[in-house]
């Protein structure tokens, strides 16, 4: 035998023994959510009280033209409560929680690396109870995770929130840790996106993601030049944690699968020029290192306006017709949708044509919860598994995970009823 054809002989056997093994090393179907949990601050602000809360601790009071402006603006949310670490004190009555070590006394800003410091500790505490939730209802000790998918737009170093975290739940050395930082209101769909290509293509691998937002980063008091739109941050977001964990091949009894995750997309859409290019959300590194965004409060529009063009290509992609055959409308799936504001629900409704009780989910974790970026999405499925229990057969089998976040990126996902109701 010559020695080409040696060498060819031997590149086939090597083709052939490089594909036997990715076979060997790919789950055998799809991805599924096997555990869920959620968790909050232990301190809780009405959002009515809010606007004379956050104009007082801050030493703004004589800004009263803003003030009035920012009680139309919280009232405009739909929230009712939001969740903080920084539990500030309150300068007046002076019987408010206790703040945190250094954060903001009689209103002085804290200095970045001290409010850094606090999301370090604090961050993976908190994540650590939504993930504990998320691992009893799974059913496997913590050790049998083999992937760890961590978002956070609380802080921007490493080693970070990961590592703690991993340290906390009693995680093995050889876990696989990626870190999502800065990715905004769509990291928590984009983090279960990861999860899903990580489960289905390790065979036996459970992912644990787990999203957590503190606001302290991100605080500041109002300033003379505010407005409407530059102080919606402030107004909207809020502290919590969510975790997930994902597997393919669910091992019987152990393992009960609540949603297949079909497929997943992201989509980004590009900036316009002028009054459109302000609707595009940005979030970055501020002076000093402290973490900043912006939003526009024509946003809502803006998602009403090219949200059906993204779910139309994600079932495409299926070879289904929108949303799942010629017969079907969009009130025929269910829906887990980030809810950013009580406008984009608003404008998704309208948009869509859809009945009432569609994002009752989103509309329920807004309103008792606010808005927590990466954490929110995981605290909607949450909100819709417990409500499709309680519904039974009358719940729809197929359903759709839309997530939004800087850019504009748009993240969807379709989902599968795993379970029988």
């Amino acid at each position: 035998m010559s020695l080409r054809q040696l060498l060819k002989k031997s590149t086939m056997a090597a083709t052939t023994g490089v594909r036997e093994i990715r076979c060997a090393q790919r789950g055998d179907g799809p991805a599924a959510v096997l555990g869920i949990g959620t968790a909050n601050p232990a301190h809780c602000l009405l959002q009515d009280d809010f606007p004379d809360y956050y104009f007082r601790v801050t030493n703004k009071e004589h800004l009263t033209d803003l003030k009035d402006t920012f009680k139309k603006l919280c009232q405009a949310t739909g929230l009712e409560r939001r969740f903080f670490f920084h539990h500030m004190l309150d300068p007046q009555t002076k019987d408010e929680a206790q703040p945190s070590p250094g954060f903001l006394p009689a209103g002085i800003s804290t200095p970045p690396d001290a409010r850094l410091d606090m999301v370090t500790k604090a961050a993976p505490e908190l994540a650590a109870r939504a993930a504990a939730k998320a691992i009893a209802r799974w059913g496997r000790p913590a050790t049998d995770i083999t992937h760890l998918v961590v978002s956070t737009n609380s802080e921007a170093r490493s080693p970070g929130v990961d590592v703690v975290l991993a340290s906390l739940l009693g995680l093995g050395p050889s876990v696989c840790r990626t870190a999502l930082q800065l990715n905004g209101c769509s990291a928590g769909s984009a983090a279960l996106r990861l999860a899903k290509d990580l489960a289905e293509n390790n065979r036996g691998a459970r992912v644990l993601v787990a999203c957590v937002e503190l606001t302290a980063t991100s605080f500041r008091g109002p300033e003379q030049g505010d407005t409407f739109d530059t102080l919606i941050p402030q107004a909207l977001f809020s502290d919590g944690a969510g975790a997930v964990v994902v597997g393919a091949d669910a091992v019987s009894p152990a393992e009960r699968p609540l949603f297949e995750m079909v497929s997943a997309s992201q989509t980004l859409i590009p900036d316009g020029s002028g009054a459109e290019r302000l609707l595009s959300i940005r979030l970055g590194l501020g002076e000093g290192g402290m973490i900043h965004g912006n939003a526009s409060s024509k946003l809502p529009g803006f998602v009403g306006q090219h949200l059906e063009r993204c779910l139309l290509d994600a079932f495409q992609r299926l070879g289904c017709s929108p949303p799942l055959s010629a017969s079907t409308t969009w009130n025929d799936i269910f829906w887990v949708v980030h809810p950013g504001s009580r406008g984009i629900l608003d404008h998704i409704d309208s948009a869509l044509r859809l009945e009432p009780r569609k994002l009752a989910a989103s509309r329920t974790v807004l309103r008792d919860y606010g808005n927590m970026l990466s954490a929110t999405v995981i605290f909607v499925l949450d909100e819709l598994r417990r409500r499709m229990e309680e519904e039974g057969d009358e719940a729809p089998e197929w359903g759709v995970m839309v997530g939004f976040g800087p850019g504009f990126t748009v993240e969807t996902m379709v989902l599968h009823t795993a379970t029988t109701h």
